[in-house]
């Protein structure tokens, strides 16, 4: 028997470790990238309008990459919403829902009840979005709420209130925007790299370009996929602990699970690669199983989960 408050306690220092690891993994990178830029080739920049050219456009770049990053982090619940179709519902419509996601932030110690949103689709799935408890959302397909029992879509919904409360919400938008920026800086140097120049100083700034190319839209997002990759599965596994600590009741839990486990049709339409992680389950068609799509999957195996949630004790 595995005990639920020391599995929880183990969870958020695998987590921990894993982002520290990704953090200083981005830190490197910009150090390589640093030192791509050679000092001497700076110095001769004020009289080089080559180079003045590259640093007045580097500096605006910069400021342009910190504007993404805080507009990302405000504004990218809301893209997360309406890239997979969700949308707002009202008690009214959906009474037990509503009154299910307020019974459980109050359990979680939250001051404010996450917003309720609905995907329509067939397909048994949830997600939980925001930047912080105070503004978050709780999203279920129709699928789920219409094949779920009481007990097991409070066990499905206390899995996503424990991503909020965990903070795995706020973490998940970190890291999309991080490979967002790294992305922006690859299409950036690509971009440069067409630009026409051929004296010597030019040349010389192509291959600091090509340099920046191959390691931000190569090396790093290789790397920042397993990151985030191994970050949701560590998180998964520390929202079904703490989700079963809110019901005290493990098995409504590991129910849905077998439920969501055997949907023939498990697709959610409007899912793609960069929303799948935050799906209780891969939101796409089942697979025959290989080595490779196990090691790049976002969740961890869903056999795996149920064994988990039905060996726990309080």
């Amino acid at each position: 028997m595995v005990n639920l408050h020391e599995e929880v306690r183990k969870n958020k220092l695998k987590s921990n470790i894993i982002l520290a690891t990704f953090v200083l993994f981005s830190l490197f990178l910009f150090a390589i990238a640093t030192i791509l830029i050679d000092p001497h080739v700076l110095s001769s920049s004020r009289t080089n309008s080559d180079i003045q050219t590259f640093i007045l456009i580097y500096s605006g770049f910069i400021v342009l990459l910190i504007s993404y990053l805080f507009f990302f982090l405000l504004k990218g619940d809301k893209m997360i919403l309406k890239t997979t179709g969700a949308i707002p519902v009202t008690k009214e419509q959906y009474p037990y829902l509503y009154h299910t996601v307020e019974a459980l932030s109050l359990a979680a110690g939250m001051n404010t009840s996450p917003k309720c949103y609905i995907i329509k689709d067939s397909a048994l799935n949830a997600y939980a979005t925001g930047f912080k408890p105070e503004k978050s959302y709780i999203v279920v397909t129709t699928g789920l709420l219409n094949r779920l029992n009481r007990q097991e879509l409070e066990g499905v919904i206390a899995h996503e209130m424990s991503h909020i409360k965990n903070q795995d919400i706020k973490l998940m938008l970190y890291l999309a925007g991080l490979i967002g920026v790294f992305t922006l800086i690859a299409n950036f140097s690509f971009y440069m790299l067409l630009t026409p120049g051929r004296s010597e100083d030019s040349q010389k700034l192509k291959l600091i370009f090509l340099g920046l190319f191959i390691i931000f839209s190569i090396i790093a997002p290789f790397f920042a996929i397993l990151f985030k990759l191994g970050i949701s599965r560590q998180r998964e596994y520390l929202a079904d602990s703490t989700g079963a600590l809110l019901t005290r009741y493990p098995e409504g839990l590991a129910s849905a699970l077998e439920k969501i486990k055997n949907d023939p049709d498990p697709l959610v339409d409007k899912a793609n690669r960069a929303t799948a992680h935050l799906f209780i389950s891969t939101p796409f068609r089942k697979k025959k199983f290989s080595f490779f799509s196990n090691l790049f999957s976002t969740h961890p195996p869903i056999d795996e989960r149920i064994k988990r949630l039905r060996s726990h004790e309080f």
